[in-house]
């Protein structure tokens, strides 16, 4: 092609350019797709025109989009600052009608609670308990029915309150997964739960003192679960109504549009937690000063999760939702060279362990196979001294606490080491293939390099005390991140601990946000387990295992036990999968190989618009 041809072709294009970097709050995604233009542009006139002036023009606007792209990258205070007062809100405004259902759903509820209380006096005792009803009464008999909320002190009531408050959020939210009815069924029972106990108090004419008690805390605490409610069935409409895309991928868009809701409101959750340990006690407090403060929590519910998404979806979002477009994952080649989102890297994680789902299968099997040798072979302990699972609790997370820290079987946190390590080690490999770099590691020195790594993922999980909850949510991904730098780069564990160290130390918050996002799935995973599946399959074992009542007792431990580690070890192959695709983005932003490389190669193409050069 002629210079003033290619001039001729290209002129408009490159004119844009110069005034898009002109621009004020220039997009960095945006630019990113101009650098690859404009190189691409700069390699055809490197190779055909050499010495024109069109390659010193392109090479200066190369430079310029270059400055600008690494210069004006957002960081991650300001991707912050932005999700809550662009994206959250966006969000919210997008699911008004979920919101407004689930808030009529709930208000109903409550009006049921309330009606059947009124018509049957025995629909109270079965909905709270015989135990709650008549401590509440007690209390009212010496004069301070409030008095529950005084029992513990304020930062012990405030934790637990919190805790317990976080996990029925989430229920609420993640049942959303059985095409929303469970979101539905959740805030049903428990609307049904506060008209019951609202209606206690009003036939009792404590009506008005009981409402400024518990709505001080409540106004935050129930508009939580309504808007996870409403969280829940975003995500489960994704399986309902999946539009043009299949389901699973029509899921997959719509859980990641209700895990952001669900990150919007875990301070709120936090902060009720907080009002109902250190102020709801006050009820001395004057009736006025408890009132304008319910007000204000109303008022700020209202505001920020009605009145502002409205005012905001007229004046104009400043982008559209983050992370929701979907691409083919059947022949999707992933990039390693990139910085990704939690979005981009929840989506990759997805697709690779989707792809090489019957390897970890095969993987987790096994070690549970290998847990249950470590857990019950040695000694003369029975299983049922050994593991407990109470009726009603299923394969719950309040029994997890005894599979890592447990006095009757001591061995077992070895077990979980060389677990962790022998899936890390498969899933590390397939990593690798994944990047078309398959690093021809000793199996047996990768296994030992893993094995410090994955021993500091189990004494995370060891500890089994009130806060370990937050230690992992702060560091679950941290070792994962660990043993990858140690597999890829052929690394001892020592050096590899240094090199992750610098790697994710100046980059916590995406540490933070994966492993978050992790432990959701893994509480989803463990949530739709608990349920009479598991003593459904027990039941199944009893048809063909013919044993006595005691044989089938100590039977029926060991097949929990390894139903719970084999799900813990599924999880956990999602987990090191997800530090191991973080790795490369913590790389690119501290070392930018993928950027030299791109720099390099400048020029350098032997590919032009779809034409081969030929190599000389």
């Amino acid at each position: 092609m002629r210079e003033t041809k290619f001039i001729q072709q290209n002129k408009d294009k490159w004119r844009a350019f110069d005034e898009a970097l002109g621009q004020e709050g220039r997009d960095p995604e945006k630019l990113d797709d101009l650098f690859v233009q404009v190189t691409d542009d700069l390699s055809y006139a490197r190779t055909f025109y050499p010495n024109r002036s069109v390659r010193v023009y392109l090479n200066g606007l190369a430079q310029r989009v270059f400055t600008a792209l690494y210069r004006n990258r957002r960081s991650s205070a300001h991707r912050l600052v932005t999700f809550w007062t662009d994206e959250l809100p966006q969000l919210v405004y997008e699911a008004r009608r979920e919101f407004r259902f689930s808030f009529l759903i709930f208000a109903l509820a409550m009006l049921i609670g309330m009606v059947s209380s009124a018509s049957e006096p025995e629909f109270l005792r079965v909905i709270l308990g015989d135990s709650y009803v008549d401590m509440t009464l007690e209390n009212i008999e010496a004069g301070d029915p409030m008095a529950v909320y005084k029992e513990k002190g304020a930062f012990e009531m405030s934790l637990g309150i919190t805790i317990n408050n976080l996990w029925v959020s989430f229920l609420t939210f993640v049942t959303g997964a059985f095409f929303t009815i469970g979101s539905i069924a959740v805030l049903i029972r428990n609307g049904v739960m506060l008209g019951a106990f609202q209606y206690f108090f009003i036939e009792r004419d404590l009506f008005w003192e009981s409402f400024l008690t518990v709505w001080i805390h409540g106004t935050l605490e129930i508009s939580a679960i309504i808007i996870a409610g409403s969280a829940g069935i975003t995500m489960g409409k994704g399986l309902v109504f999946p539009g043009t895309f299949n389901r699973m991928q029509a899921f997959q868009k719509s859980a990641r549009r209700g895990i952001k809701i669900m990150v919007g409101i875990a301070p709120i959750i936090i902060m009720a937690g907080f009002i109902e340990g250190y102020l709801t006690r006050h009820t001395e407090t004057p009736d006025i000063i408890r009132g304008l403060f319910i007000f204000l929590c109303l008022a700020f519910v209202l505001l920020y999760f009605v009145w502002y998404p409205r005012i905001k979806a007229r004046i104009g979002f400043d982008q559209p939702v983050r992370d929701t477009r979907l691409t083919p994952d059947a022949k999707l080649d992933l990039s390693f060279t990139k910085i990704r989102s939690a979005g981009e890297l929840f989506t990759d994680l997805f697709v690779v362990y989707k792809r090489h789902f019957g390897t970890f299968l095969i993987g987790s099997v096994a070690s549970a196979f290998l847990f249950i040798a470590f857990a019950f072979l040695p000694g003369n302990a029975l299983p049922e001294d050994r593991f407990s699972f109470p009726p009603g609790i299923y394969l719950g997370l309040e029994n997890m606490g005894q599979f890592f820290n447990n006095p009757a079987a001591p061995l077992i946190p070895f077990a979980h080491v060389l677990s962790f390590s022998f899936i890390g080690l498969l899933v590390f490999r397939k990593l690798g293939q994944e990047e078309r770099s398959d690093y021809k590691r000793s199996p047996g020195i990768a296994f030992i390099n893993l094995m410090p790594p994955m021993g500091a993922l189990t004494a995370l999980l060891y500890t089994n005390d009130w806060y370990t909850i937050f230690l992992v949510v702060l560091f679950a991904v941290v070792p994962a991140i660990w043993g990858y730098c140690s597999y890829r780069e052929g690394r001892n564990s020592l050096s590899a601990f240094s090199k992750s160290l610098s790697l994710w130390s100046p980059n916590f918050s995406r540490v933070f946000s994966l492993s978050f996002t992790l432990l959701l799935v893994g509480l989803l995973f463990y949530s739709l387990v608990n349920t009479v599946l598991a003593w459904f399959f027990l039941d199944l074992v009893t048809w063909v295992v013919s044993l006595d009542q005691a044989g089938m007792d100590q039977l029926s431990v060991v097949l929990l036990a390894f139903l719970s580690v084999w799900l813990l070890y599924l999880v956990s192959a999602m987990l090191l999968l997800g530090g191991g695709l973080l790795y490369y983005t913590l790389l690119e932003i501290q070392e930018a190989p993928g950027l030299r490389q791109r720099i390099q190669e400048i020029g350098l193409q032997t590919r032009i618009r779809g034409l081969e050069k030929e190599r000389r």
